[in-house]
């Protein structure tokens, strides 16, 4: 099939840039620039691709044996004295009182927090029609699953003693345990595996069409077979994409109050306690801001590296990079806002623990990680209102890792400083991170990217059947107008 050509001086009716550009603009030519990706030979894989996934699989490999040092040595050998925390178990983590939980929810809220991004630019700006997500919901799908293992890591390890952790289900027992279903750890339980669970169908419902796509263009039988039982036998008939969008339009009205539900289960962890810093009625939306705020700054991270790497510029436009980045600035700002109601709500509260715990916060021990928060997550996104910034790709990059940097701090600031200075002054401490802590944090990033770089490698990254559906000869109309507007033009 001969590639067909397009006028690139089409604009859309808004008259906004197009969202496809230059000779990628044509159904032939977005099959072969997204296909020929998964299509390489193994033999012939990019060797920057090959490192990456080799620095990745370090990373994972320092997260086995981090795991392996906390349950081994934390377990069997309880009286070790090794370790700072001096403990057996998660002391391992350098928990101890008073900071009870300080790195391992820390990162459990920051995984969680970075896959919401995946579900709201796939359901969310679906259902309101943004035909901008296109380019960038499959690889942020993909990365809310990998973001959700990588998150469900922690609550598994940090119960200590792994291998009953069957006693955490309610499964019929002797002993008469069962879960405290008042708790919030238990909501969490439901709220996360139901996202993830939901993510996992429309994020495969979505891939349907392209691994039959494929399945087509395979010229070796074994990846035609695998490729063709995942497609379900898909022919892109007019009754399978009937049954296709149907089911696509019903997960994404089920991911959409998902969005919503889990982060703000996750922050009632923290906000059904009577901790001074946690016990707040602003932590749900304040989550849920800052969830979207770090998951669009990962997608915009992982996007600009494929961009560049796989020469997708005319698939990822600046329009994408500048509408994410104006995502950003607008949920930064929404952070930054609850920073401030923070305070008046401490003051306004006359609870002189309310007011000490912020006070606390900003000027005490742990005051650098504060400001360090407030740096990135709400004075540098501010460079976001000027559009040289925002269509930047080297400012975007750099901002979008900063935005991260201050989200992780910002989960680390609610944690630890609400915890080390409790009520009897005789038992304040000052949390340090152990080897085994770092490790941890830093092995389920080497998991996540070994994942999203298998991801890249296997399937299409980009939504092959959804880009082509914002083409302008995708328009029944498109032809018409085009040649109404040579007449009207020679008339």
């Amino acid at each position: 099939m001969a590639s067909e050509k397009i006028d690139n001086t089409y604009e859309d009716p808004t008259h906004r840039a197009p969202l496809v550009l230059g000779e990628d603009g044509s159904f032939q030519a977005v099959s072969d620039r997204i296909s020929s990706v998964v299509e390489v030979p193994i033999k012939k894989t990019a060797k920057p691709w090959v490192l990456l996934l080799l620095m990745a699989l370090s990373g994972l490999a320092l997260l086995g044996g981090a795991l392996t040092d906390l349950i081994v040595t934390g377990n069997i050998l309880p009286g070790n004295p090794s370790g700072p925390a001096g403990g057996a178990g998660t002391g391992r983590w350098g928990l101890n009182h008073p900071v009870g939980w300080a790195w391992d929810i820390t990162g459990f809220v920051f995984w969680i927090g970075i896959g919401h991004a995946g579900t709201l630019i796939s359901a969310i700006l679906f259902l309101f029609r943004q035909k901008w997500r296109t380019s960038i919901n499959r690889a942020a799908e993909a990365m809310t699953l990998f973001a959700v293992v990588s998150a469900l890591l922690y609550p598994t390890v940090h119960v200590g003693r792994v291998w009953f952790l069957y006693w955490v289900f309610p499964i019929p027992n002797q002993m008469g345990a069962w879960p405290n279903f008042r708790s919030p750890l238990a909501w969490d339980f439901f709220a996360v595996s139901t996202y993830g669970t939901v993510s996992l169908l429309f994020w495969f419902v979505g891939l349907v069409p392209d691994l039959a796509t494929i399945r087509d263009r395979a010229t070796n039988k074994i990846r035609a077979v695998i490729y063709g039982i995942f497609a379900l036998g898909w022919r892109g008939s007019a009754r399978h994409w009937v049954h296709y969008e149907r089911a696509y339009l019903i997960l994404a009205g089920l991911s959409t109050p998902l969005v919503l539900s889990v982060h703000t289960i996750v922050s009632f962890d923290f906000a059904t306690s009577v901790i001074p810093g946690w016990h707040t009625t602003i932590f749900p939306p304040y989550f849920v801001a800052g969830a979207v705020f770090s998951g669009f700054a990962m997608v915009q991270t992982l996007m600009l590296i494929a961009r560049k790497a796989y020469g997708w510029e005319n698939l990822i436009t600046l329009r994408h990079v500048e509408n994410m980045n104006k995502i950003m600035m607008a949920t930064g700002t929404m952070v930054g806002y609850a920073y401030g109601m923070e305070f008046f709500i401490a003051w306004y509260s006359g609870n002189e623990y309310e007011g000490f715990a912020f006070i606390n916060r900003a000027f005490g021990p742990y005051s650098w990680a504060y400001w360090t928060m407030v740096s990135c997550n709400v004075f540098f996104p501010q460079l976001f209102w000027f559009k040289g910034v925002r269509t930047s790709l080297g400012a975007s990059f750099v901002l979008s890792i900063i935005v991260n940097i201050g989200m992780w701090f910002e989960r680390f600031v609610i944690i630890v400083t609400s915890l080390h200075r409790d009520f009897l002054p005789s038992s304040w401490g000052y949390f340090r991170p152990t080897v085994t802590d770092i490790a941890t944090f830093i092995g389920t990033f080497g998991l996540f990217f070994t994942l999203f770089l298998l991801f890249i490698r296997v399937l299409p990254a980009i939504a092959i059947s959804e880009v082509k559906g914002i083409l302008p000869q995708a328009d029944p109309h498109h032809h018409d107008d085009h040649a109404h507007g040579k007449e009207a033009a020679h008339g």
